[in-house]
């Protein structure tokens, strides 16, 4: 519903800003990493955000960036993580800290976070590693211009870090001979048949 808030910072609470823009103040839940990320109160900044609307209650939830936001995406999808527990996991840890933890496996870093046990840092690790290779440096990727390619292909089943790879040898071997659209179903029809070949 809402991609993005543009607008002056009123307020920086431990948990949440408010942001003022066309004469409305929102209230908007953010990790307390991301907030730190903000610039001063008083400035103008944009927020990425997602709208979470339960019978009791209307939460607008931000983040500093896209791939904040799509890595809380990531996280709601793990067993037993629902909104306010990924916004605790996102404020104790940082992004690339993160993307490392679940890439190497490491369940002690990912219990480091406040409020999160061993079984939920092992259902996080088998349920997203591979899937959250957004600016880390891990990834080195973020700058890619197959990355939504890759999170369709991630969504499928498939390592995302392995997809933007075949992505990329898809693409070279198309070339030009095709544009637009059509090029970029090209490529990602071939980039399958590598993947489930």
């Amino acid at each position: 519903m809402f991609n993005s808030i543009y607008g002056k910072i009123c307020a920086k609470l431990p948990s949440a800003v408010y942001l003022l823009t066309g004469g409305i103040e929102w209230e908007v839940n953010m990790p307390s990493t991301d907030i730190g990320a903000l610039p001063p109160i008083g400035d103008e900044c944009r927020v990425w955000t997602w709208l979470c609307h339960r019978e009791d209650a209307m939460l607008l939830y931000g983040f500093s960036g896209e791939e904040r936001r799509a890595t809380f995406h990531e996280l709601l999808k793990v067993d037993g993580v629902g909104p306010k527990a990924a916004m605790k996991i996102l404020g104790g840890i940082s992004q690339t800290e993160l993307e490392r933890a679940l890439e190497s496996g490491d369940v002690a870093r990912l219990e480091a976070v406040p409020g999160l046990g061993k079984k939920t840092a092992q259902k996080m690790i088998l349920a997203l590693k591979g899937k959250i290779v957004h600016g880390g440096e891990k990834s080195g990727r973020h700058d890619s211009p197959f990355n939504e390619l890759a999170d369709a292909l991630s969504e499928m089943g498939y390592d995302k870090r392995t997809a933007l790879s075949v992505l990329e040898k898809a693409a070279a071997e198309i070339g030009n001979s095709v544009e637009g659209a059509e090029r970029e179903n090209a490529i990602f029809r071939k980039a399958i048949l590598f993947l489930s070949g």
